[in-house]
């Protein structure tokens, strides 16, 4: 014998609860609650959906979207069901839920509600890697916002974002202000302990969707990414010996003579703007042709120059880039004569311009001038420990494992 619940007209559900109930009889039939309540047309996005049986365990349950079904989660004792993640703002659910009790007697209990509509100022602007684009081993993940996300929603914003990768990949979220992101957007990135494992697919999923944001305001909607990694590409530049090295998955493919930056152009900030910075740089873009110009200076300075530069690979925000010769070819392979780009031969340069991936780990050593870890996308030049406490909930992540 069944007990099917009709649909209510009251906000607050059949209990007073805030649900919708449907009770059990004497005979021994299982109890169902529903949250949010039936008719609620202001549910609370971050509140989910909760179903619960008393007398008996839940069955079949049903949460659809716009013909969708939700993702949620059963208690290991079948007595509570609950929505993975938060609700869409304004989005209308239907919710059909049964619960047995031990002699066989059923329960169903069904809920139509609407989930608030008030959505926060604050969006995902961007997610990078790029749709389908395949990148280095370095290569982090980057979720980037219209606005800073208030300190007290990041948690929830940590929890939210879903990585799923071919391997299994230890890593750990960042945020990092417009100050400190490489395109000036407030972001909270995701970098592995250790470079990606090559050839691999990574999907990441926000689910921004129903977060709670600020007071009374909610994430409008969710953004997945699909991705993957590539051979592994590692490039070794030494200044003092003038060489750079490439290997694929480990083995040594191209080597060459490079002129690193020569130094002795100390500006006000004390920094010499003429170095190569050591440490491990990422590729970035690239461009055909790359108009480049000497930071804090202008036309008629002392050491002012501009030039169009051919097969320029960036691995820095500080204008550093991999990048065809265009003076003295004796430099090459011999001492440092550059602003602070890594000159090559115009054959090599257009080669790397053609070959490499963004995220294509770039280690330059014999230099006085060091990375910062926030100059473009110079995040592995931090520690891991000390990369991870920038995170809302100081704690590594490792990725779910996905189908190859």
């Amino acid at each position: 014998m069944a007990l099917v619940l009709g649909l209510a007209t009251a906000c607050g559900g059949g209990d007073g609860s805030g649900g919708t109930t449907a009770k059990g009889g004497e005979d021994g039939t299982p109890k169902v609650s529903i949250t949010p309540a039936d008719g609620d047309g202001r549910a609370r996005p971050d509140a989910g959906v909760t179903v619960t049986a008393a007398g008996g365990t839940l069955g079949q349950v049903s949460v659809k979207l716009k013909g969708t079904e939700v993702p949620g989660t059963l208690s290991a004792d079948k007595t509570s069901w609950r929505s993975a993640w938060t609700l869409t703002p304004g989005g209308k659910y239907q919710v059909s839920a049964t619960a047995t009790s031990p002699k066989g007697k059923a329960t169903t209990a069904t809920s139509a509600f609407r989930a608030a509509k008030a959505t926060a100022l604050t969006t995902v602007s961007n997610v990078i890697p790029n749709p389908n684009e395949t990148v280095g081993t370095g290569m982090p993940i980057l979720v980037q916002f219209n606005k800073p996300v208030p300190e007290k929603a990041r948690p929830a914003v940590e929890r939210a974002i879903e990585i799923s990768s071919t391997t299994p990949t230890e890593g750990a979220w960042r945020w990092l202000s417009a100050g400190e992101s490489f395109n000036g957007l407030p972001s909270v990135v995701f970098r592995p302990k250790r470079p990606w494992a090559p050839h691999q697919k990574v999907t990441v999923t926000v689910h921004y969707a129903g977060l709670k944001i600020g007071d009374s305001v909610y994430g409008d909607k969710d953004v997945t990414r699909r991705f993957r990694i590539g051979d592994s590409h590692t490039v070794n530049i030494n200044a003092k010996t003038h060489r750079l090295v490439i290997r694929k998955n480990g083995r040594i493919v191209r080597k060459w003579g490079v002129s690193l930056g020569a130094g002795g152009d100390v500006q006000g900030d004390g920094v010499d703007h003429l170095l190569t910075t050591s440490g491990v740089h990422l590729t970035m873009d690239r461009s055909r042709l790359e108009r480049m110009r000497p930071p804090g200076k202008k036309k008629g300075d002392p050491g002012w120059y501009d030039e169009q530069v051919p097969w320029a690979t960036r691995i820095s925000n500080s204008g550093e880039y991999i990048h065809q010769n265009m003076d003295d070819p004796t430099c090459l392979g011999n001492r440092n004569c550059s602003h602070g780009c890594v000159r090559s031969p115009a054959g090599d340069a257009q080669w790397f311009y053609n070959w490499a991936y963004r995220g294509d780990l770039v280690t330059i050593t014999g230099t006085k001038r060091n990375l910062d870890w926030t100059n473009g996308f110079g995040y592995w030049q931090l520690p891991f420990a000390k990369w991870m406490k920038g995170s809302a909930l100081g704690k590594p992540v490792t990725t779910t494992t996905q189908p190859a």
